[in-house]
């Protein structure tokens, strides 16, 4: 198959045919970040279903934190693993990457509202 067949065309059409180890390596790290963001959404989900006893607005607020966030995050993931391919491809340094940082910071504001909610319930 012609590299400037394949998708994505922004990603394949530049430099050579990384090593198959390291691109393998990076799809993983992609697959893992969409489960990352299947476990937010079903823990927003869980927790909005559940009926806890929390205090209601402060709970609604904490799933729709998880499940934006678990929405948002494979999109922000599918970007990096463009990124990081290309750079394989073409031989340069790899991107960094700041979704570690949004995600402590998703969960810390999901945990800090169930942690309130808890309290004013």
């Amino acid at each position: 198959m012609s590299t400037s067949n394949r998708f994505p065309a922004s990603v394949y059409r530049y430099g050579h045919e990384a090593d198959a180890r390291f691109t393998l390596a990076n799809e993983r790290t992609f697959l893992a970040w969409v489960r990352t963001g299947l476990a937010l959404i079903a823990g927003g989900v869980a927790l909005e279903l559940l009926g806890l006893d929390l205090h209601p607005g402060l709970r609604l607020a904490a799933s729709l934190v998880l499940v934006t966030a678990g929405t948002v995050i494979p999109a922000l993931a599918w970007l990096g693993w463009c990124r990081t391919e290309r750079a394989l491809r073409e031989d340069t340094a790899l991107p960094g990457s700041a979704l570690s940082a949004l995600l402590a910071a998703v969960v810390a504001v999901a945990g800090a509202l169930v942690l309130l909610s808890m309290v004013l319930r």
